[in-house]
């Protein structure tokens, strides 16, 4: 019976021993390097890639910082900078406006370009428009033949509106958000007709480039930059002109002389 009870005893002690027994794992102190133990890492699934986040949330699109007013100006909106002009090319793309939208782009001026659809018929001239686009500048309506709308009817009215966004789109991938009736002439068809295809229709503040005497671009630079009606958010009309094109950097540069920085016109209010 004491023999028994030795042998069980020591069974239970080679058990005991066995059960509380454990292995020690490497000691990271005193090595030379700065290891560390690696992380596991779950291989990404559902095709992302390590590291990038899916969002269901929309991209952020930038509130309108100007508003147009009762004179074709503009507003600032908040805190926006009133100290501002937009500048804006009519009868585009003729023979000047990509060398325009190049030395706009060089000066870092946004503006709005306005197509009439009898400079955008042919392939070739779709590729200058497109090239414009490109460079950045919004591209606004004109009409088709520069027609006075109140002179043709409700049918030719569309017309003149419709087959030039049209053409506009073919060429860009996209319609025009701006229109502006030549001579600045609107009829109430014309009006309810471009707010239907979601434009905004504007006029402009003063221009002077058709007038004989600012046909030279030293004058035309003056006039631009010291007329009585250059005022904050003004609307600067210009043409696709030799000579609006020769007097551009400078109508840039003395704008910017008198303090006056350039709407974008993808922040104004209307177009969203």
């Amino acid at each position: 019976m004491k023999k028994r009870l030795i042998y069980i005893t020591a069974m239970l002690m080679l058990l005991l021993a066995a059960c509380t027994e454990k292995e020690v794992p490497e000691s990271f102190e005193g090595r030379d390097d700065d290891s560390q133990p690696e992380e596991t890492v779950d291989a990404p699934t559902n095709g992302e890639e390590e590291g990038v986040q899916e969002s269901d949330e929309p991209e952020e699109v930038t509130a309108p910082m100007y508003e147009m007013d009762a004179n074709w100006g503009f507003q600032p909106i908040g805190d926006a900078d009133p100290k501002v002009v937009l500048l804006t090319i009519d009868d585009a793309p003729d023979k000047h406006a990509l060398d325009m939208a190049k030395t706009l782009k060089e000066l870092d001026a946004p503006a709005i370009f306005f197509v009439n659809g009898h400079f955008i018929e042919t392939d070739e001239q779709k590729e200058v428009l497109k090239e414009i686009h490109n460079l950045g500048f919004p591209i606004g309506n004109h009409t088709k033949t520069h027609a006075n709308l109140q002179e043709i009817s409700e049918e030719e009215q569309r017309e003149e509106i419709v087959s030039v966004s049209d053409a506009i789109e073919e060429a860009i991938g996209e319609r025009p958000k701006f229109f502006r009736a030549p001579f600045g002439v609107n009829s109430d068809y014309s009006r309810a007709h471009v707010d239907e295809e979601g434009m905004l229709l504007m006029n402009w503040s003063y221009g002077y480039d058709w007038e004989k005497q600012y046909m030279e671009p030293a004058a035309l630079a003056d006039i631009m930059v010291n007329t009585e009606f250059l005022k904050d958010g003004a609307n600067l009309l210009m043409h696709d002109r030799e000579w609006t094109a020769a007097a551009l950097p400078d109508i840039v540069e003395g704008l910017r002389d008198k303090g006056y920085g350039f709407i974008d016109p993808l922040t104004i209010k209307g177009i969203e």
